[in-house]
């Protein structure tokens, strides 16, 4: 591995290699963006777990006529509440006729709200089609209603394929918008950090670069292997990823910069320096991304590939592009503070050495206040529901979501999102009578044949989808469908998706959140050869994750109001918060191991948090605004995750990174290292 950055140090920092790997860089990436850029991964997000009994369901569905349409409800009311007359049911009538007109479809039969206040039309559109081309037929139903509507009526259209249709609007323009953000907070933080007009512009252009790649790169795959993934989180992960690689190198290269006249020397002493502990964090992210393969639902499959292609190109250009670029400007970028062996260092890290100082002198009290700190932080975890309705995944106001609300205060609340059974058709009846003999069903009515021996039954409950009482219906409806002999009877439905999603990410999680920490704790025990230190660092970060999920979770409750936690939010927020968290132990660690050979390992200690503490605290300042970015868009699972992850890396950077850790190693003493030999100088 030596012999490797070597080489790479003499490759990216000599006088013809740095041109000769710019060149080729550029090459590279403008014949992969060129080449790859009408790759799209699939827009509509599978969001059923692979073999699933409702994912069964809709496959089954298929085998039906009509199968490819979905109702889209139309209902109208008086915005003064009051009971409908015999003219606006009329009224109501000519608006479903003429939504109908638009897709073509006959006119539908007004449903009429038992406390007559409200009418629901359905029209059925093609679903079976990108949420954008469903989205213009929504829009257009929309206008022709409108245009119909008369002021003393109110006409919405809701339902599914409407829900998903205003969703897919909200986002037109989210991830511009995200990246703008992203960009900006990039920009500002790194002047701040390097206090120079011109230093950020090149490791800000180096990321974008890699951004631009990686958008591509992780298209084409998605395309390929028919994963879906949210773009905006990808593009998060590159730019706080390749911005806390190119600090770390940079704040060594300046380092560097103090002991020789020579900057293409320095450079390659921070390459040398950095490269290791770059890419421990590099293959620890990525792989603990890739144990997402394991999951059952789609979308988070798909989420770890592209994330891990995304960090794998944040690697090379920070490896690579950055410090070949840094080698052809020199030491002139840093101006005004430009760093020179006849000057005083401005930033030697002295109140870091001073916290450390503190820290490693009294270690056994910071431990124990420490994980008392921790575990009141978890404690915000107590109480919280995890799991959103439809209505409550949307932050942003829409026609549907009123719309469902109307529905919902009008007629049975599981009219709007019914369950449906799929059975033999030998055995429709007794499926019937099993179905209505379960609490909380309050219609059963069949809902059409397949042709090749299916029934396919519709199914009324009374609680709210999504809600723990439609939850326990779906449950209970399963297990008496089932007791029909040879109907080979399944539930599906939006409720019965819910519950399987959640019982999919209750088992993701006991799956991978393990296999996480077994890949942190291995690639920790190979870079510091170790078996003491990476369990006691691999426990203080799940640890410290936990605490973050516990506190984000808090603070979104009463700060934001948000009324659950969704339910991919535990496993997702805590791989990042792990995978992330441990890139700032290796920074720190690896620097411990280096400084220990030679002051032994308290002393190692305060020099490596004074060498790494400012670069550390930076690198997670800019990771924690960037995935707070995440709020601008509207889903309430991005806003809650920008939100948990965020916080959590900045409890890791300034409390655990510069407090905890240093004061565990500090109490353990030379005995960190076992079974390797201890850290003193020899």
């Amino acid at each position: 591995m030596t012999r490797f950055f070597n080489r790479l140090a003499t490759l990216v920092t000599g006088r013809s290699g740095a041109w000769l790997v710019l060149a080729a860089m550029l090459m590279i990436a403008a014949g992969a963006i060129g080449g790859l850029r009408g790759a799209e991964p699939p827009t509509a997000v599978a969001a059923l777990p692979t073999g699933s009994e409702s994912a069964n369901v809709a496959e089954l569905q298929k085998r039906f006529p009509h199968h490819e349409s979905a109702p889209v409800m139309l209902v109208v009311t008086r915005p003064d509440g009051a009971d409908l007359s015999k003219a606006d049911l009329a009224v109501a009538a000519d608006l479903g006729a003429r939504a109908a007109e638009v897709v073509d479809r006959d006119a539908p039969r007004p449903i009429v709200s038992a406390d007559g206040a409200a009418v629901v039309l359905n029209v059925m559109i093609n679903a079976d089609r990108p949420n954008a081309e469903i989205a213009v037929t929504i829009q257009e139903i929309r206008t022709a209603v409108q245009a119909a509507a008369p002021e003393d009526l109110a006409a919405q259209v809701t339902g599914g394929p409407a829900f998903g249709a205003d969703i897919a609007s909200a986002f037109d323009g989210a991830n511009f918008t995200l990246l703008a953000v992203t960009i900006g907070i990039v920009a500002v933080l790194l002047l701040l950090t390097y206090r120079s007009p011109v230093l950020w512009l090149i490791p800000l252009s180096v990321v974008g670069l890699a951004d631009q790649l990686a958008a591509v790169l992780t298209a084409a795959v998605g395309a390929a292997t028919d994963l879906p993934f949210d773009k905006g989180i990808i593009s998060v992960l590159v730019f706080g990823a390749g911005t806390n690689y190119a600090l770390l190198l940079i704040s060594r290269y300046r380092e560097e910069l103090y002991g020789t006249e020579d900057h293409r020397t320095a450079l390659a002493a921070a390459v040398r320096g950095t490269g290791p502990a770059i890419l421990a964090s590099n293959i620890t992210v990525v792989v603990s991304l890739l144990t997402l393969l394991l999951a059952l639902m789609p979308n988070t499959r798909g989420l770890g590939v592209a994330a891990a292609v995304g960090l794998v190109v944040a690697l090379v250009f920070t490896m690579l592009l950055l410090p070949a670029t840094l080698a052809l400007f020199g030491r002139r970028l840093f101006w005004p503070l430009t760093p020179r062996p006849d000057r005083i260092r401005s930033d030697a890290g002295g109140a870091w050495r001073r916290v450390a100082q503190a820290v490693t002198s009294r270690p056994l009290p910071v431990v124990l206040a420490s994980i008392i700190g921790l575990a009141v932080l978890a404690t915000g975890l107590f109480g919280t529901r995890v799991g959103l309705s439809q209505l409550e995944q949307f932050r942003v106001q829409s026609e549907s979501a009123a719309g469902l609300e109307i529905v919902a205060r009008h007629f049975p609340a599981g009219e709007t999102a019914p369950l449906t059974v799929i059975a033999n058709s030998s055995q429709t009846e007794q499926v019937i009578t099993a179905a209505e003999d379960v609490s909380g069903v309050d219609a059963v009515r069949p809902a059409g044949t397949s042709g090749d021996g299916l029934v396919k039954i519709s199914v009324i409950g009374s609680a709210e989808p999504g809600s723990e009482a439609s939850l326990q219906t779906v449950r209970d409806l399963r297990a008496a469908v089932r007791e029909v002999p040879g109907a080979d009877a399944q539930v599906g439905g939006q409720s019965a998706e819910d519950l399987d999603v959640r019982g999919a990410f209750e088992r993701d999680l006991r799956i991978v959140a393990p296999l996480i920490i077994a890949v942190a704790f291995v690639l920790l025990m190979i870079l510091l050869r170790s078996l003491l230190a990476p369990a006691l660092l691999v426990l203080i970060n799940a640890a410290s994750a936990i605490a973050a999920i516990g506190a984000g979770t808090f603070v979104g409750k009463r700060l934001f109001g948000f009324p659950a936690l969704d339910v991919n939010v535990p496993l997702v927020g805590f791989l990042f918060l792990v995978a992330l968290g441990i890139d700032y132990t290796i920074f720190l660690a690896h620097r411990v191991r280096q400084e220990s050979r030679r002051l032994g390992t308290r002393d190692g200690v305060v020099e490596a948090v004074g060498h790494t503490g400012a670069v550390i605290t930076s690198a997670g300042v800019v990771l924690a605004a960037v995935f707070a970015a995440l709020g601008v868009l509207p889903l309430t699972t991005l806003a809650q995750l920008g939100l948990i992850v965020g916080l959590g890396v900045l409890v890791d950077t300034l409390f655990v990174r510069s407090i905890v850790v240093p004061a565990v190693i500090s109490l353990v003493g030379d005995r960190i290292w076992w079974p390797g030999r201890s850290g003193n100088a020899h």
